[in-house]
């Protein structure tokens, strides 16, 4: 028997995007009138609607897993990452291209999929178990080990449509990784919920790894990618740029997250949109090209740019995981009146403004940063930029055992230390 688990060669995805998407809806009559008109037209390659364009979510994309190995599939938002993980669990077929899977496969790819709202946990297990290709017999044998691993107990019996996000993933992860299958596909899933479950859905997933299955996982979080795998995919623009070890994949990839103007190590900084009133943004981290060290100091560093006095305007900014969720909003606080959102009167020209978290407790991961400018009379946004720092919580020197003690369930952060200089020296 061969020892390749998973064989893709020249796969490619393409997508129509643009107002073609929207086509009117037919009634049955003209659907079947058009099929059999097709029956006798000479087929032909239509070129997409006005309006509506092709795109390419991947490419010429080829690579063979062996039995028992642990792949990671990593690189930036909009990759390819999900699309190649779906075409791999049949949820949607390829436009080019071939795939070979050699033994069952268990998907874990969006939280709660399968499960059905108005069924109580207990029934949803049974439902979601035989969606995977569990037979009931087999679900019923591993019942208790999976509501134990979910840890819910308590709701069993309640429809999961009162289910937080949490316990959806909680059940769902449980669903999957009891099921051992000969490939595991799993999905960012682990992102989700607190450090408590992260750390248990790890271990269970190294353990199916240890006992020879094959496991193909897809995270932003490079600690755990280092820890669970063996050799990566990277993924930019729907191609692979490296295949290998996961040492070097993860060069790679810090290579493509780079977002610096000036590389230099422990600073990352991005040029907002030109006319935009914060005319720079950057970053201090612990360590280079964005990657910081988990509970060392983090300093945020904007200039703001005023065309004209005021003593209204109020700043803040949003720290966002790879979800895309808000998990620490700092907002200006006068260092001498303490008041919040307080500049005081301010002159016309530049402004650098800084931000100090002593101690940021941010789960590891990736993270961005959004901006928020307001007028504190009228109360209306002024300027909010999304996304225009982006930097990485690693457990570069931090013992593990001080993390999981000191990480808790949210991780805002109240003690922030702010100044202004005026005016900024920084060049606009």
């Amino acid at each position: 028997m061969s020892d390749i688990a998973i064989r893709v060669t020249g796969l490619g995805k393409q997508y129509r995007i643009g107002s073609g998407n929207r086509s009117p809806y037919r009634s049955l009559r003209e659907s079947i009138s058009k099929g059999f008109r097709s029956l006798f037209r000479r087929q032909e390659t239509a070129a997409p609607p006005d309006g509506e364009t092709l795109f390419w979510a991947l490419r010429d994309v080829s690579f063979e897993v062996r039995r028992g190995e642990a792949v990671g599939v990593i690189g930036r938002n909009g990759a390819g990452k999900s699309t190649l993980l779906k075409i791999l669990s049949r949820i949607t077929e390829p436009t080019t291209g071939r795939v070979e899977l050699h033994g069952r496969v268990g998907s874990l790819l969006e939280v709660g999929t399968g499960f059905h709202p108005e069924l109580t946990g207990r029934e949803n297990i049974f439902l979601n178990g035989a969606i995977l290709g569990m037979r009931r017999a087999e679900i019923a044998r591993k019942f208790d080990e999976i509501v134990a691993f979910a840890e819910i107990e308590r709701f069993l019996d309640t429809p999961v449509r009162f289910y937080s996000s949490g316990m959806y993933m909680r059940l769902a992860f449980a669903i999957a990784a009891h099921l051992e299958p000969e490939i595991l596909i799993v999905d960012e899933v682990l992102a989700v919920g607190d450090s408590g479950f992260q750390k248990k859905c790890l271990g269970k997933t190294e353990n199916i790894v240890q006992r020879g299955r094959t496991v193909l996982f897809v995270s932003h979080s490079m600690q755990a990618v280092r820890r669970l795998t063996t050799s990566c995919l990277v993924l930019s623009d729907g191609n692979v740029v490296y295949n290998g070890h996961t040492a070097g994949a993860i060069r790679e990839y810090e290579q493509l997250q780079r977002l610096a103007t000036d590389t230099s190590p422990g600073y990352i900084a991005s040029p907002p949109p030109r006319h935009s009133h914060v005319a720079q943004a950057s970053v201090i981290t612990s360590a280079p090209y964005g990657r910081h060290d988990w509970g060392r100091p983090l300093v945020f560093r904007f200039t703001l740019r005023l065309d004209e006095p005021s003593r209204h305007f109020a700043f803040s900014f949003q720290i966002l995981d790879d979800q895309e969720r808000p998990v620490v909003h700092c907002h200006y606080v006068n260092p001498v009146t303490k008041a919040d959102y307080d500049f005081g009167p301010l002159e016309r020209g530049a402004y650098q403004i800084e931000c100090r978290l002593p101690q940021p407790r941010l789960y590891l991961g990736s993270y961005t940063v959004t901006t928020w400018l307001a007028n504190r009379r009228s109360n209306q946004l002024v300027e909010k930029l999304s996304g225009i720092l982006a930097f990485e919580v690693s457990m570069l020197e931090q013992p593990r055992a001080e993390y999981e003690r000191q990480v808790g369930d949210a991780a805002y952060v109240e003690d922030f230390i702010w100044s202004l200089t005026t005016p900024a020296e920084a060049a606009i």
